[in-house]
């Protein structure tokens, strides 16, 4: 019989080609379809968030948004299901339909991002954070809260249908979307298969970051195809500890680890890109008590219009207010978003970290004590010029210590066992961590006197210092 192409649209994206999805039309009477949740103002809103935070104001072509990365999400969603459900199966047999199982996959996809506000992580470091929230604390209640009947109503996706007895479980795909506590009480009372599940969103290779590499990369220019993304799916799998990876498809593994690893170096933590959220920093606590309540959860209306485009009209806005704290505000919002109110790099140190060095014992875990002996160093009349110093720190390898880790396995087929993804000799090639050291000035003018000060600071810690000049 052919496929029933009634109740399926098409997107096109630059990426991952045609993106089905099922349309409103032809649909059962009390059935709701994908395109309901796609076109919710819930999930239309990430159309004014960008995916980079920041590094569309320095990467021209990366103008792509949060919207288009969840609809690629969503894709690998089928894609990883239809690879791997039969694994699954055999690794949990109490697991649900094939249909259920990708529906699920695909509307975490969907809404993993749901609850992002302005300039995304930077927004859960710099406003939810004295609230104790992040932005998939948000995304949960509002996937629980908001979007849960229209969840349950869901019946199909282009691949198939739940079976009569099956319903979408809204609780489920907001567990799905939360990065693990560490805390067992985290996992109770969630089946093996759902558990299983979890490491699509939050293990090493999940179908977030797997789009948002392919995505940023050719977004920004940085690279095309900048992993083989085929190759690491058909070496992945399902057994009874996790998602497991035949040892032949490791090589291609650890090369989308370092592609990674390269555009947190070259993209995320660009040195402008650092400069402005510096400069964002200085004002966007204050700029948030004049725009926003409160705490987001008791505010849900207000913060579904409140997004980067919004909140670029307000402050741009109060440049022309006759409110004398509202127009300081607002000239330099003004300043910023036109690149002339900058902080600019001086000097930069790059510090590596294998198994066995500890990164907190080292100078760069503590910017405040770099900041006062650099002070010390400079000469008498630059000692209190205004300066910043930024630490942006990136984890290559699996980690058990962290909540997210024992997600992710490796299949020895001489032995036939799996085995953990960890600090073994697998991972011995990357290092563990690096950390980027970087301190900005307002201007190039004393750019040699602070490398200087930083190579007497720093001079022993081992890295690379280099100075923009």
């Amino acid at each position: 019989m052919p496929r029933d192409f009634t109740t399926e649209s098409l997107s096109h994206d630059p990426v991952h080609g045609y993106i089905p999805f099922i349309s409103r039309v032809g649909l059962a009477a009390g059935e709701a379809s994908e395109q309901e949740l796609i076109d919710h103002p819930w999930v239309q809103r990430l159309r004014q968030i960008h995916q980079l935070q920041t590094a569309w104001w320095v990467f021209p072509s990366a103008e792509h948004m949060r919207f288009q990365h969840v609809l690629g999400v969503m894709h690998l969603g089928s894609a990883v299901v239809t690879a791997w459900y039969e694994s699954l199966q055999d690794a949990c047999p109490k697991v649900p339909s094939k249909p259920y199982v990708e529906s699920l996959v695909r509307l975490a996809g969907l809404l993993h991002d749901v609850g992002h506000g302005p300039f995304g992580h930077f927004f859960d470091d710099h406003y939810l954070d004295q609230f104790g929230l992040t932005h998939e604390d948000i995304g949960s209640h509002i996937i629980e809260h908001e979007l849960g009947d229209l969840i349950r109503r869901i019946r199909r996706n282009p691949s198939g249908q739940l079976s009569p007895l099956e319903e979408l479980e809204p609780q489920q795909v907001a567990w799905l979307i939360r990065r693990p506590s560490g805390r067992p009480e985290d996992a109770e009372g969630h089946p093996d298969w759902l558990r299983k599940l979890r490491a699509l969103f939050s293990g090493i290779y999940t179908v977030d970051n797997m789009d948002f590499v392919l995505r940023d990369a050719y977004m920004s220019g940085y690279n095309t195809r900048a992993f083989d993304i085929s190759r690491l799916v058909h070496y992945s799998f399902f057994t009874e500890q996790g998602l497991t990876i035949h040892a032949r498809g490791l090589p291609t593994l650890i090369n989308f680890i370092e592609t990674r690893a390269n555009l947190f170096r070259t993209v995320y933590f660009h040195r402008t890109v650092r400069g402005i959220d510096i400069a964002l920093e200085d004002y966007f606590a204050e700029t948030m008590r004049h725009l926003f309540p409160g705490n987001p959860l008791h505010h849900l209306g207000a913060y579904q219009k409140l997004t980067e485009t919004t909140f670029m009209v307000d402050v741009s806005r109060w440049a022309d207010s006759e409110d004398p704290a509202l127009r300081e505000l607002g000239l330099h919002w003004r300043a910023i978003i036109n690149r002339e109110e900058m902080w600019r790099m001086a000097c930069e140190r790059t510090m590596h970290f294998h198994s066995g060095q500890a990164e907190s014992t080292s100078i760069f875990s503590a910017p405040e004590l770099i900041e006062r002996r650099v002070r010390d160093y400079l000469p008498g009349p630059l000692k209190d010029i205004p300066l910043r110093v930024d630490v942006a720190r990136h984890y290559h390898r699996p980690s058990a210590r962290k909540p997210a880790g024992k997600q992710n396995y490796w299949y020895d087929s001489a032995s036939g066992l799996a085995f953990e993804l960890d600090d073994d000799e697998l991972f011995r090639s990357l290092p563990t961590s690096f950390i980027i050291l970087r301190i900005y000035s307002r201007s190039h003018s004393h750019d040699r006197e602070l490398n200087l000060a930083l190579q007497k600071v720093a001079g022993g810690a081992g890295g690379d210092t280099r100075t923009n000049m």
